[in-house]
């Protein structure tokens, strides 16, 4: 009979965000991600199989439970309100943190080909949620009507990324909020 297991997976997964985040993949080593995760080696083997195969299911971790909070605003997709919500609740997660997707893409990308695929699924997804709400936005007279919708969307993605490592700098001032006024700011037909 199968015995049952001594952890909860969910506070496994969040104990290892916190030290990929401090640490980096590199940097993290197994003996600290062992202790904080309240796992002895062989059972984290047994459950994960490797470090890198434990990443990646950190990172969907991540992804489903950080930065699907701020994405469901631009999936709302009422216009420049989803595209302020999604700013608000981005920069409340990487503020003094940075962004652990964004890190580990940084970190690894060049190497780990599943890094660089789920870097780019982000990316994608990201920049067509922009380019729905600048629409609705437009549609709405938010925005101006003569912004290129899909540059501007990369840009706005280009500001996602900086403001991930720029959370870690900025720590809990308040740059990144004066940075997203600045940024849509002018996006704002003229009255």
């Amino acid at each position: 009979m199968p015995r049952k297991a001594l952890y909860n997976v969910e506070e496994v997964l969040e104990q290892a965000i916190a030290v990929f985040l401090e640490h980096g993949y590199h940097g993290a080593i197994m003996e600290e991600i062992i202790a904080r995760t309240d796992f002895n080696r062989r059972g984290f083997y047994l459950e994960f199989g490797s470090k890198q195969q434990f990443l990646y299911i950190v990172l969907a971790h991540y992804q489903e439970q950080h930065l699907s909070k701020a994405f469901s605003h631009l999936e709302h997709n009422i216009g420049m309100q989803s595209i302020q919500g999604f700013f608000s609740a981005y920069v409340e997660l990487v503020k003094g943190r940075g962004c652990l997707l964004i890190n580990i893409i940084t970190e690894l990308g060049f190497d780990d080909p599943k890094i660089r695929d789920i870097g780019r699924h982000y990316l994608d997804r990201l920049q067509i949620d922009f380019i729905a709400c600048l629409e609705k936005a437009q549609q709405l007279g938010e925005v101006r009507l003569d912004i290129n919708i899909e540059s501007t969307g990369l840009q706005l993605c280009s500001y996602v990324q900086g403001f991930a490592v720029n959370g870690i700098l900025a720590g809990d001032t308040d740059e990144l909020t004066l940075a997203t006024r600045a940024i849509l700011g002018p996006l704002k037909p003229s009255i």
